[in-house]
């Protein structure tokens, strides 16, 4: 039974890692179809400034909210400046975006050195059956959860939503009909920043604080992303479930190594199966 009940926590820790680092970039990337190796930076600005919000005085969810709102400024000043001229050219985006993140990670280890010291953890830990549970790892994935269903209702049962999806589906017919394209996708490119800067600021409080902290998100981002495919809603959540167990029970048999590896060849295994993405099979299976 215990055995179980830490095996659960591990699959809910390993899920929610998982939708927080790629719910943004599932916006920016699997919707707008702009790959943003930047992601890690958003994450990162995400982190640094809720550390620093926060050793103001400021209560941690302000600061993790001050984060998140930081991070969509910036994502919305660089799409107006750089993305929009990229759009349909992937290739330069992805050289725009890996300019952008060295830029941003040099430019942050120049300005504030190596490393911010800590907040540290809230809530602290509850104790079961010989392990020790970090209460503030259930807060994750309770936000996990959340940002799903709020992001399902923002774009299904609002009218920026359908505004949004029309514009980022059909641009040319959305405009004729009146749409300010522009602002569309810069408040899109915007959200998906965003996110990823609320990651930063939830996760701040649970690791070191370093210029290069947004890699430790973007390899898994881009995998639940990619497995997940183009459709958020019915694709993220279903890839990060199958993703954390198998992360999880890798890890739980032979360690964190297993558990990296055992992610990667599952990656490779399902782009293999499902060359489109769980979303693509699922709408497929839908319209058959």
């Amino acid at each position: 039974m215990t055995d179980l009940i830490n095996l659960l926590y591990q699959c809910g820790d390993a899920f929610a890692f998982l939708v927080l680092s790629s719910l943004g970039l599932a916006v920016i990337f699997g919707m707008m179809g702009v790959i943003n190796l930047a992601h890690g930076e958003f994450i990162m600005c995400g982190a640094y400034v809720t550390v620093s919000v926060t050793r103001l005085g400021v209560p941690l969810p302000f600061a993790i909210l001050s984060g998140a709102l930081v991070a969509g400024i910036v994502g919305i000043a660089l799409e107006r400046l750089v993305i929009r001229h990229l759009y349909g050219r992937p290739l330069d985006s992805i050289v725009a975006t890996w300019g952008i993140s060295l830029i941003a990670t040099q430019g942050t280890l120049i300005v504030l050195g190596s490393s911010l010291p800590g907040i540290g953890t809230p809530f602290g830990s509850v104790p079961f059956g010989g392990y020790s549970y970090p209460i503030y790892r259930l807060v994750l994935i309770g936000a996990a959860v959340l940002l799903l269903v709020g992001l399902y209702i923002l774009f299904n049962a609002t009218r920026y939503g359908t505004v949004a999806r029309a514009t980022i589906q059909v641009p040319h017919m959305a405009e004729a009909l009146g749409v300010d394209t522009r602002l569309v996708y810069s408040l899109t490119f915007g959200l998906g920043a965003a996110l990823a800067g609320l990651t930063g600021g939830l996760y701040a409080p649970t690791m070191t604080i370093v210029p290069t902290m947004g890699a430790t998100f973007l390899m898994e981002a881009f995998a639940t992303v990619v497995i997940g495919g183009a459709d958020v809603f019915i694709g993220t959540a279903p890839a990060a479930a199958a993703l954390g167990v198998i992360k999880a029970v890798a890890t739980s048999w032979e360690g964190q190594l297993a558990g990296q590896i055992a992610l990667l060849v599952a990656v490779i295994a399902m782009i293999r199966i499902l060359p489109n993405g769980v979303s693509g099979w699922l709408l497929q299976k839908r319209s058959s």
